[in-house]
Order: structure tokens, then C-alpha cells, then sequence
């Protein structure tokens, strides 16, 4: 707030400082939330902590299409004198100003339990120390998620280099659906191995999750690709062409929560300065093959170049920590489901009947096919579930 002018001069804000001065205030909000959200994990308040991040995802949508569809319309009314279709840029940043504010006000009750503690330089000192390199690492892992996006128009100068942004863009948002996954399956999972990490079955616990993290969006990935002629209509038709993008990315977004799956052992032990060095290592990776092969064959580039630079990270991550803090993970069945999922893949891309109705059905039946060959593989996990089912019914 103190240097606002500089900044907003720096950013190209120069005619419109409020924006970063409402981002500022967003950003502070969310700093808070984080504090207040992680405690709703701690505590398995599962429900609040969905309720308030649907919120504000429904109210966001809503806000947004008033500004853009309905706004322009009721212009003329009394009461939507405030509105200006010149400045609807702003109104995205003040919707997200509203909308957090509103999240905000759904945690009075914690707030108004929240009492100050005496300073403790010590503690100070060990919180800073554990999570300086965590958040190298998260502006690395950010970056990797992003590097692509801003280095293809700049390695492809002009035009052509916006035009393969725009179309790359709009493909890859169908891969998302994993992001999506991952980032809930963190959500669940983080706060129940920092609360186990004293059991003595924890390694065993987070080697079995990390396969049926795998089988899951394993499962997802091929749900995406078999009805992929159904996901396209999400994108307009003239983007379409970066849709063999899609299912390169989507195993990027895997291997990105494998290697979140893999990073317990640093985080337990206090050793996250490692997560720094191999995020880093990853994102060179991926700026390498962007920089070698975005001039010679556009946006595929960008897809690969995130599939290698996670991969490097899964890598890396597995093989230090087997030999700081191993863990049994079942890489045979894990690597046997990653065979199954790709063979089946294949199949629908060589086996694609003309006729849309006929290549459903037997993308349907390719998918069924891996759903009973885990059901076959995991049949002492489901007839479990199944028994505890009954009891709980009893």
C-alpha cells in the first residue's frame, strides 16, 4: 500500500492502481483463510472447509456472469448507476475482493476463538526455517505450472506465437479435471499423514494411498479420453487441434501428484530444503525442452516439457527418499496399472470406428475393462469395504 504508485507504474498499472491495491487486500484475506482452513483439516471439519470453497467458487461465477451478461442490460436502471461497461476489468477484481471477504466472514466462530499467544523467537525461528524452502517450492511448482504458457509466444515471436497460446490454452483447460484431483486428494490426505506420522503402519498407510491415488486418476484419465469427442464441445472447434495435447498433460497433472505423494519423507523429517533443490531441478527440465523444442514443433512442446520436468521430480523424489526415509510403495502394481491405463489408451486411438455411437460403446467397454482388472487386482480391498459396509448397517 506504502509503494503503490511505483508498483502499479511497474506493472503497467499506472492509470489504475486500485487494482493492486484490492489485490493486496485479497492476497492479505487468503493468507488468513490459509491459517483458518488448515485448522478446519486439522479438526476434519470436512464439511465446512467444502462448503466455504464451493461458496466461493458459486458466488464468483454468479458475480461474474451479472458484470458480463445481465449488467449491460440493466444499465438503464436507476439503482445500476455505479455501472460502467468501460470498466469491466475492474469489477473482476472487486468481485474477487467480495467474494473473499465473504468466505471471511464464514469463520466467525473461529475467529472470535482466536486468542493471541505470548511471541516465541525460538518457534519464530524453527516455522520459518521448515518452510522458507516449502515456499521456493511452491512458487517453483507454480511456475512450472505456468512457464509454458509464458515462454511460447516469446520463443514464437508474432502472431503465430498467441495464436498456438490461445489454441494450447483452450485444450489443456480439459486436462485440469486432474489438477482438480490432485488438489483434493491433498486436501483430504496432508492433514492425515502429519496427524499419523507417529504410527508405526503410517509408511505402510502412505505407500497404499499412493496406489489408489494412481488407480484413481488413472481411471480418470481414460474416462477424459474415452468420451474425449464428448469433452471437446467444451472448447470452441477452431482450438481443437491441440487436443493430442491433452492427454499428455493429464499424465503431467499425475505425475505431479505422485511426486506430492512422494514428498512426505523431506516434510516429516524436517529436510525440506530438499523439495526446493528437486522442484528447481524439475523446473530446468521443463524451461530445457521448451526452450529446445517450442520453435520446432509449437504447443506439443509445452506438453512434454511438463510431462518431463514431473517426471524428473518423481524421479528424484522416489530415489532420495528411499534411501532417507524409505517407504514401501508397490511400484511393480503401480507401474502395472500405468501399462494397463496406456495399452487401453492405445486401443482407442487404433481402434476408432467412423460412427461416434460405435466408438462410445467401445471406448465404454475399454474403460469397463479397466475398472474389472482393478476391481480383480484390489478384490481383498473391496470385499472389506463391503463387510464394514454391512456392519455399520447392523
Amino acid at each position: 500500500m506504502l509503494f503503490i504508485g511505483p508498483l502499479s507504474t511497474a506493472m503497467g498499472f499506472a492509470d489504475h492502481p486500485e487494482y493492486l491495491r484490492v489485490m493486496a487486500c485479497v492476497v492479505a484475506l487468503d493468507a488468513v483463510q490459509a491459517i483458518l482452513f488448515a485448522r478446519l483439516r486439522q479438526e476434519g471439519k470436512a464439511w465446512k472447509f467444502f462448503t466455504l470453497k464451493t461458496a466461493f467458487i458459486v458466488l464468483s461465477v454468479l458475480l461474474t456472469l451479472f458484470v458480463f451478461l445481465v449488467a449491460p442490460h440493466w444499465s438503464h436502471l436507476s439503482w445500476m448507476h455505479w455501472y460502467n461497461a468501460a470498466d469491466q476489468v475492474g469489477y473482476i477484481f472487486y468481485i474477487n475482493l467480495i467474494c473473499t471477504a465473504t468466505v471471511t466472514l464464514g469463520f466467525i466462530r473461529e475467529l472470535r476463538d482466536f486468542r493471541p499467544a505470548a511471541f516465541r523467537l525460538p518457534l519464530l525461528g524453527h516455522m520459518l526455517g521448515y518452510a522458507w524452502p516449502l515456499l521456493l517450492f511452491g512458487i517453483v511448482g507454480i511456475f512450472n505450472q505456468v512457464a509454458d504458457k509464458i515462454l511460447l509466444p516469446r520463443l514464437i515471436p508474432g502472431p503465430e506465437g498467441l495464436v498456438q497460446l490461445g489454441i494450447y490454452g483452450a485444450c489443456v483447460k480439459i486436462a485440469m479435471l486432474m489438477a482438480l484431483i490432485t488438489q483434493a486428494f491433498r486436501y483430504a490426505y496432508e492433514p492425515f499423514v502429519f496427524g499419523g506420522q507417529k504410527d508405526k503402519n503410517s509408511k505402510a498407510t502412505q505407500a497404499q494411498a499412493t496406489k489408489y491415488f494412481v488407480i484413481f486418476t488413472l481411471l480418470a484419465f481414460l474416462a477424459v479420453m474415452c468420451y474425449i469427442d464428448v469433452f471437446q464441445h467444451f472448447v470452441g472447434a477452431d482450438y481443437r487441434e491441440a487436443l493430442p495435447a491433452v492427454p499428455i498433460v493429464m499424465m503431467a497433472e499425475i505425475l505431479m501428484g505422485i511426486y506430492f505423494n512422494l514428498s512426505f519423507w523431506y516434510k516429516l523429517s524436517g529436510q525440506t530444503w530438499w523439495g526446493a533443490v528437486m522442484s528447481t531441478i524439475g523446473c530446468a527440465v521443463l524451461v530445457a525442452v521448451n526452450v529446445a523444442f517450442v520453435p520446432r514443433i509449437g504447443y506439443m512442446a509445452c506438453a512434454w516439457g511438463g510431462l518431463a520436468g514431473y517426471g524428473t521430480c518423481v524421479l528424484l523424489s522416489y530415489f532420495i527418499g528411499q534411501r532417507k526415509n524409505p517407504v514401501p510403495y508397490p511400484v511393480g502394481t503401480i507401474l502395472g496399472y500405468f501399462a494397463l491405463a496406456l495399452a487401453l489408451y492405445a486401443l482407442t486411438v487404433a481402434l476408432r470406428p467412423d460412427a461416434l455411437g460405435w466408438r462410445l460403446a467401445l471406448n465404454t467397454l475399454l474403460l469397463l475393462v479397466y475398472v474389472a482388472v482393478v476391481a480383480w487386482r484390489e478384490r481383498s480391498l473391496l470385499s472389506s469395504a463391503f463387510n464394514r459396509i454391512k456392519h455399520l448397517k447392523r
